[in-house]
């Protein structure tokens, strides 16, 4: 029997508090139990007679999907109700503000809509990781928290990789929501992962211009133009925008999605470092394309309803970010030569990888750190040289190979952030062999070995270096 929900009311221990939102699909109740001393809300789905009978099944693919989920990037779940007596989702109410709330500030500044598009594709990376497809990225469905990472909400359009689509089971329908729904999901395809770096496409293009890309559609035909016309390139409506920014919002909504990035990680790093974003012809778009384009289009279009596919699982680890750690100290050539064999071996094995070759500058804690060399020229200028002269045998276009001089007092603090902070999946690194006052100390590699939240292969050279004691001194460890 279905409880009456009224502020006092107890539904499973829960006592009934204000009503905080009511939606067209589910009312929001703050709730309280004596076991769970945060703040938390009831989320019930509103089932009237008439409904759609999506409302029913996406709360029921979200009880299904919401539990298994973990992280700062979602909401944690504490309870779930039965919908044979009341159907119900108890979860920490976040802290924060809704990134709806910013839409009213556009056009926002390029670093800005930056910052806010690595916060949600790093909310993206956690949750493929997690083999679930969020399939709604849309303003009203993204918190920021009060720590700054963004979290998703609202699961009831969502795909767990592993378990049955109900939706996808029942209803032959699209389902996203209008302006920000992915072309493959117009087409009922609900098992590609990059939907959801359209989706952050769209809206990062709303939140640099003001305006959406595709409009407000409301019928299918409507949907379907994304599939043949290309939205107003950003900078005919925003002329100082950067070419980066469009080039990352235009690669975003490419309509085949072998032409978007191919994870969110890679478009969350592309964003944390604009400066090294590969330029092409959409950076520099201020038309739309040409009617006979967008008619080849639609001819390829006519008919093709991909209809349901299978889940790939791996898809978001066809195209990892390997960070190579390079020590470009004397006496390591033999040393940088294995990393570079390692890193052979594994474009061969996969060709999507996308290497980011990294140095550190170690700063001097107690005495000046000089940026100069002997010639006058910049140290760090020239790290970057030598990265780049290291990376030349590998034969990689830009867009696969980026290169990041790091500047810290600790060399392994500084890997180790950068592993993280640009969601790294394996990180090569070279180790020197032994020595007292590295045994002592503890050597940079087996630091990051110890600490890094991925998958670490240390590459050694069989051979005896000479005085490491000395070579240990030097400017830069990175082994």
């Amino acid at each position: 029997m279905r409880h009456i929900l009224q502020v006092g009311s107890t539904v499973d221990g829960f006592l009934i508090g204000e009503k905080i939102h009511t939606g067209g699909m589910a009312t929001l109740w703050r709730v309280t139990r004596e076991d769970i001393d945060v703040p938390i809300v009831m989320k019930v789905p509103t089932i009237l007679e008439g409904d759609d009978p999506t409302v029913i099944v996406g709360f029921e693919m979200e009880m299904m999907i919401l539990p298994r989920l973990t992280g700062p990037h979602v909401p944690k779940c504490y309870a779930i109700g039965d919908f044979a007596r009341q159907p119900y989702v108890v979860m920490e109410y976040i802290q924060g503000y809704s990134l709806f709330t910013m839409i009213e500030k556009a056009p926002l500044p390029a670093d800005e809509v930056a910052r806010i598009g690595v916060k949600v594709a790093t909310a993206l990376v956690d949750l493929h990781r997690q083999n679930v497809l969020h399939l709604d990225i849309k303003p009203s469905n993204i918190m920021i928290r009060d720590s700054g990472e963004a979290a998703l909400i609202d699961f009831g359009l969502s795909r767990h990789l592993f378990l049955p689509d109900l939706l996808e089971e029942e209803f032959r329908v699209p389902m996203g929501t209008g302006p920000y729904i992915a072309p493959e999901q117009v087409m009922k395809n609900r098992a590609e992962p990059r939907s959801d770096i359209y989706s952050l496409g769209v809206l990062l293009y709303y939140l640099a211009t003001n305006v959406r890309p595709f409009g407000l559609p409301q019928a299918q035909s409507q949907l379907k133009k994304r599939l043949w016309r290309d939205p107003v390139p950003p900078r005919k409506l925003i002329p100082a925008m950067p070419p980066w920014l469009q080039e990352a919002i235009l690669r975003c909504l490419e309509v085949d999605p072998d032409d978007r990035y191919d994870t969110a990680a890679q478009l969350a790093f592309d964003l944390s470092h604009p400066d090294q974003i590969k330029l092409t012809d959409r950076a520099r778009k201020t038309v739309r394309d040409s009617l006979p384009t967008s008619w080849k289009r639609w001819f390829k279009s006519v008919g093709n309803d991909s209809g349901p596919r299978q889940p790939r699982p791996q898809q978001t680890n066809l195209a990892p970010i390997i960070m190579v750690a390079v020590d470009f100290s004397d006496g390591q050539e033999a040393l940088q030569e294995e990393l570079r064999v390692n890193v052979k071996r594994v474009l061969a094995t996969m060709p999507g990888v996308r290497i980011a070759c990294v140095n550190v500058l170690k700063l001097n804690r107690l005495t000046i750190t000089y940026t100069l060399d002997e010639e006058g020229r910049s140290i760090h200028v020239q790290r970057l040289v030598e990265a780049k002269e290291w990376a030349r045998p590998l034969g990689l276009d830009q867009e696969r190979i980026t290169f990041h001089v790091l500047e810290h007092m600790d060399p392994a603090e500084a890997l180790i952030e950068f592993a993280s902070s640009n969601h790294v999946d394996q990180v090569l690194i070279g180790a020197r062999a032994s020595s007292t006052l590295r045994r002592f100390l503890g050597s940079v590699s087996s630091q990051v070995v110890a600490r890094a939240r991925c998958t670490v292969t240390v590459v050694r050279v069989q051979q005896v270096v000479a005085d490491e004691d000395a070579e240990d001194e030097k400017m830069i460890d990175t082994g």
